[in-house]
């Protein structure tokens, strides 16, 4: 959920929307990011996505940051144009995903953008259109969001259903966090940002525990002093290499799978950045995530361990 700051308008008209359903396209497709629901209104933009290649804070970064920048210069502004940082929630997909595709592309109608089912089908700027035939939308994943619902006639019922139902708390704020804890134990979480969790119990527990486990082996390694050096010996020992290997031209499997296991473990189990991966690898973030994807499979098919006593 992207917001304009002051409660101002992002698009002034069909120019910025293009401008901005564009930037979607070429990012998402550049970074695998699946959308499934989306609605721009005048003020404010509602995307369901799905993480792909790149971590989603980057893609947003950028789509927001280059849209700003276009708007302003169009506009001869300056300043900032959205409200903070966007707002993430984790989403459970087994028990929201077809409530938050509805939810989301209700959007114009709970705005009064339109003011019935026959305004909302040709409201071009939502994924509603897309799913019942009657727009287009590249990078909307319509294909998988139809067969979670059973067709579009089934997915057209599920929303007729849901028309008047209004804003729900449960949805967008109130109540997000489904546990015993509560938000205050999620805050202790390494999670960044406005992020929260919409799930059940179960979810959200599961969610905290692998965020604690996380933590407490970073705090762990780096209470033993083990640093990018350390993983970087533990590596060239497990491939047989020397440590110029590593920097030296050309990138054979075999050094290029020692790279990507690299990457993995400093970025999982040190808590580097991908920045400061691509600074010392001297390649692009973009390539140090596809290499920390690749590691983990590589550690996951061969069981390698930074420290005996750790998981894969």
């Amino acid at each position: 959920m992207v917001r304009g700051i002051e409660k101002r308008s992002l698009f002034k008209n069909n120019t910025d929307r293009r401008d901005f359903f564009e930037r979607c396209e070429k990012l998402f497709t550049e970074s695998n990011t699946r959308c499934y629901a989306w609605a721009f209104l005048s003020n404010h933009v509602h995307l369901l996505l799905r993480t792909g290649n790149i971590p989603l804070s980057k893609v947003m970064a950028c789509l927001l940051s280059g849209y700003a920048t276009g708007f302003n210069r169009r506009y001869k502004r300056s300043g900032h144009l959205f409200q903070n940082r966007y707002k993430s929630i984790i989403c459970q997909e087994e028990n929201y995903f077809k409530e938050l595709v509805v939810y989301i592309h209700l959007n114009p109608f709970r705005a009064g953008l339109v003011t019935d089912i026959t305004g909302l089908n040709l409201y071009r700027w939502s994924g509603h259109p897309v799913l019942i035939g009657k727009g287009n939308c590249p990078w909307q994943d319509a294909d998988y969001t139809l067969a979670s619902f059973g067709g579009a006639a089934a997915y057209l019922e599920f929303l007729e259903k849901r028309f008047d139902q209004g804003r729900r708390e449960d949805l967008t704020g109130g109540g997000l966090v489904r546990s015993s804890g509560g938000w205050l134990e999620m805050k202790k979480a390494p999670m960044k940002g406005d992020e929260r969790v919409l799930g059940d119990s179960s979810f959200v527990l599961r969610l905290l525990a692998d965020a604690q486990e996380r933590l407490e082996r970073h705090y762990a390694l780096k209470q033993s002093g083990v640093d990018i050096d350390d993983v970087e010996k533990r590596v060239t020992t497990l491939f047989n290499l020397s440590p110029g290997d590593l920097y030296g031209s050309g990138r054979p499997r075999r050094i290029a799978q020692a790279r990507a296991l690299i990457c993995y473990w400093a970025v999982h189990m040190l808590g580097l950045s991908q920045k400061a991966l691509a600074d010392r690898f001297s390649v692009t973030e973009a390539a140090i995530t596809y290499a920390v994807r690749r590691g983990q499979t590589i550690a996951e098919e061969n069981g390698y361990r930074l420290m005996e006593n750790d998981p894969v």
